[in-house]
């Protein structure tokens, strides 16, 4: 299988200090091969600044697998980075967005077989003039670019304990009722549960619906949006063939019982899923992006430039981020094998 592509992320933040870090746990952890899309220059210069001695190999994503044991591969991108770490300039924008292009065009070709990507900082893109809202749908449009295909992100986040799907994602908690549809649910749910089971390889994904209101409405006395948007979102999820329950009350959904009775919580609002996966494990979660044409992980946490370049960021997440990327990419190529 092809090595993973990993981007350099934001080139001031803790992408490069995590992803030298994670290659020196190569053997350790049993990490699968990934190569480093950046400018090699900028990778070589923060080794040295954390203090850690790793060989760079000058890679193409066809090379890396075979030189991942001796040395990290680098596939240099166009673009140098001269941002010191913690305080992002000029080359910060170009840099981040030339690494992703290159890490989704070579998952496009079949030179790579996942995309990981490193945090990004999206106020630097908009001072750029990055004209999409995020990072995932800057993924998205670089489906259709490269690959023809319109696709519906959806975020997941995931740990070996428990993966949460946020309905409405980065919105103010007042917008919420207003943003949320049975057409909304019914869209996530559906593409939660077909990649469930093409990437996750779980046969018949179970799906499990929060309320939205303190005791799921309480039948409609905590609020109604339960019975008007919840409920009948269920009921056609359960038509399509989906194996879902709900409206759930989401302060009795996370405990290790009610974990075991489902693969996936879908969640009304950003908080409602992600205080509760960031409880279980806050070094250890995954971002997965569903709904596109390719594999997408990232760690679960920022730039944090505070500490870039200082050697104390810690690899967890996106040694996770690896490690699940390359395992959704296998099962994907043998789903497709078996189809």
């Amino acid at each position: 299988m092809p090595a993973l592509a990993l981007t350099i992320g934001e080139p001031a933040g803790i992408g490069c200090d995590i992803a030298l870090a994670a290659w020196t746990m190569r053997r350790e952890r049993d990490l699968p091969a990934f190569y480093l899309v950046a400018d090699p220059d900028h990778v070589a210069a923060r080794a040295r600044q954390i203090g850690l001695a790793v060989e760079l190999g000058t890679a193409t994503p066809e090379t890396a697998s075979g030189m991942f044991g001796s040395a990290l591969p680098v596939v240099a991108i166009d673009n140098r980075a001269t941002a010191a770490p913690g305080q992002p300039d000029e080359t910060s924008a170009a840099v981040s967005l030339a690494s992703i292009r290159r890490a989704v065009r070579d998952v496009a070709d079949g030179r790579a077989s996942a995309v990981v990507t490193n945090p990004i900082a999206k106020h630097v893109l908009y001072r750029a003039g990055f004209r999409d809202p995020g990072h995932t749908e800057y993924l998205a449009r670089l489906a259709q670019d490269m690959l023809g295909v319109t696709a519906t992100p959806v975020m997941m986040l995931w740990c070996k304990d428990l993966a949460v799907v946020p309905v409405t994602i980065h919105v103010p908690l007042r917008a919420v009722p207003t943003l949320l549809t049975a057409d909304l649910i019914v869209e996530t749910g559906t593409i939660v549960a077909r990649d469930l089971a093409q990437r996750f390889g779980i046969a018949t994904p179970r799906l499990a619906i929060a309320g939205l209101n303190p005791h799921a409405g309480e039948d409609g006395l905590l609020g109604d949006e339960e019975i008007r948007i919840v409920r009948p979102a269920v009921e056609r999820l359960a038509a399509l063939g989906i194996a879902v329950r709900g409206p759930l009350p989401a302060d009795t959904l996370f405990h290790a019982a009610a974990r075991s009775s489902y693969d996936a919580a879908l969640c009304m609002y950003h908080d409602q899923a992600l205080v509760a996966i960031k409880t279980l494990a806050f070094e250890e979660a995954v971002n997965v992006t569903l709904g596109l044409p390719f594999i997408r992980t990232s760690p679960d946490h920022g730039t944090a430039f505070d500490i870039a370049g200082t050697g104390r960021a810690n690899p967890e997440s996106l040694i996770a981020s690896l490690k699940l990327a390359a395992r959704l990419a296998a099962q994907e190529r043998a789903s497709r094998s078996a189809a």
